[in-house]
C-alpha cells in the first residue's frame, strides 16, 4: 500500500537530502563501493555468451548419445553394462582427447577423489562411523571395473583412469564437426546406500528379504567440453553434482522377471513387459485425472514372496535429456494419471513407485504433487516438455531428467505425522522442480551448486505456496534466512563459492539464493518484472549451459533494473541485513513568521569568468594549425564576453549590476488552518549490518491508522552507513515499524521500532510558506549559487 494523503510529500520535503554539502560533511561515506557495477568481476561477453545475457551467435555445445545395455544381478548385488557412446565435436576445437565421469568410483576406498576431510574424537561413536574411520587394508570392491573400452570396430583406445576421471586418448584428432563412436564395457558392485550413503545403490528390507534399486551415476558418461570452461574434469566427492552432455539414450534393463522398473524417459515394451490387467490398468491411467494403480498394493505384497528365477528386459527411450537414471525392485507399487500443460498442451504421464511402507502417503500424495510441481514450474519457467515425469519413494532425494527419489516412509500401521507429510510434499516437489534445474537449465552443479539448487528451491516455494497457501516452507520466505546470517564471519562463504569450499552448505547452496530471489520479486523489483525476467532467463538457456553472469545479465536486460548492487550484496559478499532506526527528530510549522523579503544585491564586472590555470591541451590545440574552433566561426557565440576576452572590447568596471530576488509568498488563514496540525518527522536509518536494502516503513498514528512507504535500495547510494529521511503529517505518529514484513532478512528487529512516549516536544520549527506560481521544487544537489556573469541578464 502506497501513502495516502495524510502525508504531505512535497518534493523539497519528503527529500533524503544529498547535496553536495551532505558529502562534503560525510566524506569517505561511500568507501563500501556497494553500488559500484560487477564490471570485471563478470567474463567478458563474446560471440558465444552476449552482454546481455542471451546466448551469441556463435554459442555451440557437444553432444552424446547412448546405447546401453545393463544387466542387474540381484544375488551378487553386481550391475554389468555395455554402452555405445555417439559424441558429437561442436566446438570450433580439435580434440585429441575425451573426459569422461566414472562417480561410482566416490564408493571405492582406493579409486575416490582423495579429498580428505577433518575429524575429531566423538563423545560416542557406532560402529558404522568406526568403520568409516579405519585405515584401509584393501580394495573394499566398490568401484568401476573397466572390462573394455574400444572404437565402433572394436580395436582397444588407450586410456587413463584418474580417481572418478577417465581419459581417453584418441588416435586421431577429433575435429570441429566430426563425430566419435566408442564402446565401453564395465561393471560394479552396488553398494548399501543406506549404510554407505551416496545417492544410488540398493537399500535392503530385512522383513521380507527384498532389494529396492536406484540406479544413479551408473554409466561412464561424457564430461562436458565449454566455451567457458573446457573440459569439466573436476572429481566428484560426493557433494558437487554434476556437468553433463544433452543426447539421446536407449537402454535395455535386464532385471529378475518380477521386478518392475522406472526409468527415465518411456519404457518401449510395456506390452512384453506388464501382465495384461496390469497393461489394461496403464491404459486407463493415460486418460485418468486422478492417480490409477497399474501395480496395486496386493500385487506387490504378493511379489515380495517369492523371488523370480527369470529374467526380463524393460527398453527405455530418452531424448534431449542431460542423463538416464532407472529403479528397480518386486516391492513397487505403481500408479499414474494423465496431466496436461496448458502453455505448450504436452499430456505427461505423471507416475508414482513405492513399497507398501510409503503406501498411506504416497497413494493419497506423490502423482498429484508430481503433477502440480510441472504445471506450476511451466508458468514460472517454459512449459515442461517431457512425456514422463515420476517420483520414486527410497528414504531420500536425488533428481535425474523425468524421473527423481523422495523420502517419505509412515509408521508401520499406515499412519503419519503432519510433519511427515510436509516432509514428503516438500521433498517430492522439490525433486520433480529438478526437471528444469538443472536437467533443461542445465547449469554446471560441480561448481555453481546455487545455480540448480538455490533457483529451484525458489521456485519450489512458490509450488508450495500454490500447493497451500499455508504450507510451512523452511526456505524462501526472507525472515527464514535470518539465523544463517547472523552467524559468525569465518562459518560463511558468499553464495559464489565452489560447492567444496561451503561450510554451511545448504543454507548457502539452497536457502540463501532462494530467500534473495524472492526478495528481488516481492521486494524489490515486483512480481511483474521479476517473473517476465525469470522466464526470460529459463528460455534463453533451455537445453544449454548457463553461467552465473548469464542469469545475473538476463535479469537486468530484461527488467530495465540495475540489480548489481543486489548481486554484489547478496551472491558476492557476506554481509547480513540490519537497518536500524537510530533516532527521530521532531519539528513542527512557524505559521506567523512573516516570509522572506525580496532583495536585490548589487554587483560590478571587471573580467569574465576563466580557468585559472592554462593546462596543456588548451595550449597545444590553438598552437595545432589544423584545429578550427567552433566559436571562431559562429557569430551568434562571439557575444561580449567573447569579444572582451579577445580584447576586441571594453567592460565598464564601474557599471553596477543588479540581482533581485523575490520575497515568498506569505500564508493565508486558509493555509494556516491546513497546516496548523502538521508535524516533521526527520527518521535517521543506520546501516549496521552492511548489506543494503529498501526501507519499509509502517506508521502508526494516534487515531490508530496506518500508512505505509518504501524507499528503494539506491536511497543509500550516496551513504552506505547513514541516511535520514523526512515526512510530513497532519497527525501525531504513535510508533514507526521498520520492515514490519520481515521482507528484507534484517537479522534484528529490536531495533526496527520507534514508539511515542505521547509528550515529546518538537525540538525545532520550520517556516513554511506558499510556492510562487511558476517556480520549480527545490531539487538535490543545487548548490543555489548564481553565476555573477549571467547576473542581470534577461533570460
Amino acid at each position: 500500500m502506497k501513502l495516502k494523503a495524510a502525508l504531505f510529500s512535497f518534493s523539497v520535503f519528503a527529500y533524503t537530502g544529498f547535496t553536495a554539502q551532505n558529502i562534503q560533511n560525510n566524506p569517505g561515506s561511500n568507501h563500501g563501493n556497494r553500488f559500484e557495477q560487477l564490471g570485471t568481476i563478470l567474463p567478458t561477453p563474446n560471440i558465444y555468451r552476449t552482454a546481455s545475457g542471451a546466448p551469441g551467435q556463435g554459442y555451440w555445445q557437444n553432444k552424446a548419445d547412448y546405447d546401453i545395455t545393463a544387466y542387474l544381478d540381484e544375488d551378487k548385488r553386481n550391475l554389468k553394462g555395455s554402452e555405445t557412446i555417439t559424441y558429437y565435436n561442436n566446438s570450433p576445437d580439435d580434440l585429441d582427447y575425451i573426459w569422461l565421469q566414472l562417480d561410482e568410483n566416490e564408493q571405492s576406498n582406493v579409486k575416490n577423489a582423495g579429498f580428505a576431510f577433518p575429524s575429531t574424537l566423538p563423545a560416542s561413536s557406532n560402529d558404522q562411523q568406526l568403520k568409516a574411520t579405519e585405515l584401509p587394508e584393501k580394495d573394499n570392491g566398490y568401484g568401476v571395473n573397466l572390462e573394455k573400452v574400444t572404437d565402433a570396430s572394436g580395436n582397444p583406445l588407450k586410456y587413463t583412469v584418474n580417481k572418478t576421471m577417465m581419459r581417453i586418448d584418441l588416435p586421431k584428432v577429433l575435429k570441429k564437426g566430426e563425430k566419435l563412436v566408442f564402446k565401453i564395457e564395465w561393471n560394479y558392485n552396488i553398494p548399501n546406500r543406506i549404510k554407505m550413503g551416496g545417492r544410488g545403490g540398493y537399500e535392503n528390507f530385512a522383513e521380507d528379504g527384498n532389494d529396492l534399486y536406484t540406479m544413479t551415476q551408473w554409466y561412464p558418461r561424457m564430461c562436458v567440453y565449454s566455451d567457458f570452461h573446457g573440459w569439466q574434469n573436476h572429481q566428484f566427492t560426493g557433494r558437487g553434482e554434476f556437468a553433463l552432455v544433452f543426447g539421446n539414450f536407449k537402454v535395455s534393463m535386464n532385471v529378475p522377471a518380477d521386478h518392475i522398473v522406472g526409468g527415465t524417459g518411456e519404457c518401449k515394451n510395456y506390452e512384453q513387459v506388464l501382465t495384461s490387467d496390469q497393461m489394461s490398468r496403464y491404459r486407463k491411467a493415460e486418460s485418468a485425472a486422478e492417480p490409477v494403480e497399474i501395480v496395486t498394493l496386493d500385487e506387490a505384497k504378493k511379489a515380495e514372496k517369492n523371488h523370480s528365477k527369470q529374467r526380463k528386459t524393460w527398453n527405455f527411450e530418452a531424448h534431449d535429456v542431460r542423463d538416464f537414471a532407472w529403479t528397480s525392485s518386486r516391492k513397487f507399487v505403481w500408479d499414474g494419471m494423465r496431466v496436461t500443460i496448458p502453455e505448450n498442451n504436452n499430456k505427461v504421464m505423471a507416475m508414482s513407485f513405492y513399497p507398501k511402507e510409503s503406501y498411506a502417503l504416497y497413494r493419497k500424495y506423490s502423482t498429484k504433487a508430481v503433477a502440480h510441481t510441472i504445471k506450476t514450474y511451466s508458468e514460472f519457467t517454459i512449459p515442461y516438455p517431457y512425456p514422463v515425469a515420476q517420483s520414486v519413494e527410497a528414504a531420500n532425494g536425488m533428481e535425474y531428467p523425468m524421473i527423481c527419489f523422495n523420502y517419505g516412509r509412515t509408521e508401520k500401521d499406515g499412519t503419519y505425522s503432519e510433519a511427515t507429510k510436509n516432509g514428503m510434499l516438500g521433498v517430492v516437489i522439490h525433486e520433480v522442480g529438478h526437471n528444469f534445474f538443472p536437467m533443461i537449465i542445465n547449469s554446471d552443479e560441480r561448481q555453481w551448486s546455487w545455480m540448480d539448487e538455490g533457483l529451484n528451491t525458489f521456485t519450489e516455494y512458490l509450488t508450495e505456496e500454490r500447493w497451500d497457501n499455508k504450507f510451512p516452507s523452511k526456505r524462501g520466505p526472507a525472515w527464514t534466512i535470518t539465523d544463517y546470517m547472523k552467524l559468525p564471519k569465518d562459518q560463511l562463504e558468499p553464495i559464489m563459492s565452489n560447492s567444496e569450499n561451503i561450510v554451511q552448505f545448504g543454507p548457502n547452496a539452497y536457502s540463501k539464493p532462494a530467500t534473495g530471489l524472492n526478495i528481488l520479486r516481492e521486494t524489490i523489483m515486483g512480481r511483474e518484472l521479476f517473473d517476465k525476467a525469470f522466464k526470460t532467463y529459463a528460455k534463453r538457456w533451455a537445453f544449454k549451459h548457463p553461467e552465473p553472469a548469464d542469469f545475473f545479465r538476463t535479469m537486468e536486460d530484461a527488467s530495465g533494473e540495475d540489480l548489481d548492487w543486489f548481486w554484489r550484496g547478496w551472491f558476492y559478499g557476506t554481509d547480513p541485513v540490519d537497518i536500524a532506526i537510530d533516532k527521530v527528530t521532531i519539528a513542527a510549522p512557524d505559521l506567523n513568521t512573516p516570509p522572506r523579503e525580496a532583495k536585490e544585491t548589487k554587483y560590478k564586472v571587471d573580467k569574465p569568468l576563466q580557468n585559472s590555470f592554462e593546462d596543456i591541451s588548451k595550449i597545444r590545440n590553438r598552437e595545432d594549425k589544423n584545429i578550427k574552433f567552433y566559436a571562431d566561426q559562429d557569430k551568434d557565440l562571439q557575444d561580449f564576453y567573447y569579444r572582451y576576452d579577445r580584447g576586441q572590447e571594453k567592460v565598464d568596471t564601474e557599471k553596477e549590476y543588479t540581482l533581485k530576488t523575490d520575497a515568498g509568498i506569505p500564508l493565508d488563514a486558509k493555509d494556516k488552518e491546513k497546516f496548523k496540525n502538521l508535524t516533521g518527522y526527520q527518521i535517521d536509518f543506520v546501516n549496521k549490518g552492511g548489506l543494503v536494502m529498501p526501507i519499509i516503513l509502517e506508521f502508526t498514528f494516534e487515531d490508530g491508522s496506518k500508512l505505509y512507504d518504501k524507499s528503494s535500495a539506491q536511497i543509500w547510494r550516496q551513504n552506505e552507513q547513514k541516511v535520514s529521511k523526512t515526512y510530513y503529517f497532519d497527525k501525531k505518529i504513535k510508533s514507526i515499524q521498520l520492515d514490519p514484513m520481515r521482507e528484507t532478512a534484517d537479522i534484528d528487529t529490536s531495533n526496527n521500532v520507534w514508539s511515542s512516549s505521547g509528550t515529546e516536544t518538537p525540538v525545532s520549527k520550520f517556516q513554511l510558506f506558499k510556492q510562487k506560481q511558476g517556480e520549480g521544487p527545490v531539487r538535490g544537489g543545487a548548490s543555489g549559487k548564481v553565476n555573477p556573469m549571467q547576473a542581470g541578464k534577461k533570460s
